[in-house]
């Protein structure tokens, strides 16, 4: 599933407020779920996400749109 290259573009679908920090590949939908303990207020949901995919996947991402949506895109870096 790691098989993502500089450029590529990564549909999420973020839930803040979760009781836990991951990200979860849904098949299904071709996207990945991320759960986040941030709230969505002040950006504090969306540097987690950054952070969370840093951590666990160890890919550098920026969000291209979405920022105050549940969907977002991001570009790998």
């Amino acid at each position: 599933m790691n098989n993502f290259s500089s450029q590529d573009i990564i549909i999420v679908r973020a839930k803040p407020n979760s009781s836990k920090s991951e990200l979860i590949w849904n098949n299904e939908y071709q996207r990945f779920d991320a759960f986040l303990h941030s709230i969505p207020d002040d950006n504090k949901a969306n540097s987690e996400l950054v952070k969370l995919f840093k951590k666990q996947l160890k890919l550098r991402v920026e969000i291209i749109s979405g920022l105050k949506s549940r969907n977002k895109k991001m570009k790998i870096l």
